[in-house]
């Protein structure tokens, strides 16, 4: 994982979040806290965050996906980009990192934004489906246990309209998918599922070399 755009030297890094990042107090707060956590790797980076937000704002989107919160810095940077009605359905496991995420929607002024579901995403997945919501999501990010992205697409694609897009995090999973003497489960189902979305016709496809690499899949 990365928090920051692999392969950037550190001066022309900070060159560019200096000229482009407009981060959002609120935001930059819950990034520093959360670069203090064991597992801040987790965290996505700020100027990811911001693309998201500008993709999220293009789109015009109202209802969205987040699968995989940790301590809630997508779900936020997104909702803030929503509009007043706007709605984040947001999947996590951890009471305890989304804690973190909760107090920072409540800072924020989003909370009535974010519908936050405390299960295994793929069962919340599998009830918004079975509940009729099928082809009703503008925008879906998935940033969760990477054993499971396949899962999380499929039904991402079936929640999301025409038209919508999904936004899968960590595909260049810090340069090891493109390593073949790499074969751990996290790095082989990336690897496969790349590969998947690479052919799948049902999409139009671009991965974008920012943070640790971002696929965007638009829905035809």
């Amino acid at each position: 994982m990365a928090n920051q755009t692999l392969g950037i030297e550190p001066q022309l890094y900070n060159y560019l979040l200096s000229v482009s990042l407009r981060e959002p107090e609120i935001l930059s707060q819950l990034r520093e806290e959360t670069a203090q956590h064991p597992m801040a790797m987790m965290q996505i980076a700020p100027e990811q965050g911001q693309f998201m937000a500008l993709l999220v704002r293009l789109m015009g989107a109202k209802k969205t996906l987040d699968v995989g919160v940790f301590t809630g810095y997508s779900s936020l940077v997104v909702s803030l980009a929503l509009p007043p009605e706007g709605r984040v359905v947001a999947c996590d496991v951890s009471a305890e990192f989304t804690a973190i995420a909760r107090r920072y929607w409540q800072q924020a002024g989003v909370s009535d934004k974010i519908d936050l579901h405390i299960a295994p995403a793929m069962e919340t997945l599998d009830q918004l489906l079975a509940a009729g919501e099928a082809g009703s999501f503008d925008f879906a990010f998935i940033d969760a246990d990477k054993s499971n992205y396949d899962g999380y697409y499929e039904r991402s694609l079936q929640l999301v309209r025409p038209g919508g897009l999904i936004a899968i995090d960590n595909v260049l999973w810090s340069g090891r998918v493109a390593d073949t003497q790499v074969q751990d489960n996290r790095t082989t189902k990336i690897r496969a599922l790349n590969h998947k979305l690479h052919q799948d016709q049902r999409i139009n496809l671009s991965l974008v070399p920012i943070a640790d690499g971002l696929t965007l899949a638009h829905k035809k």
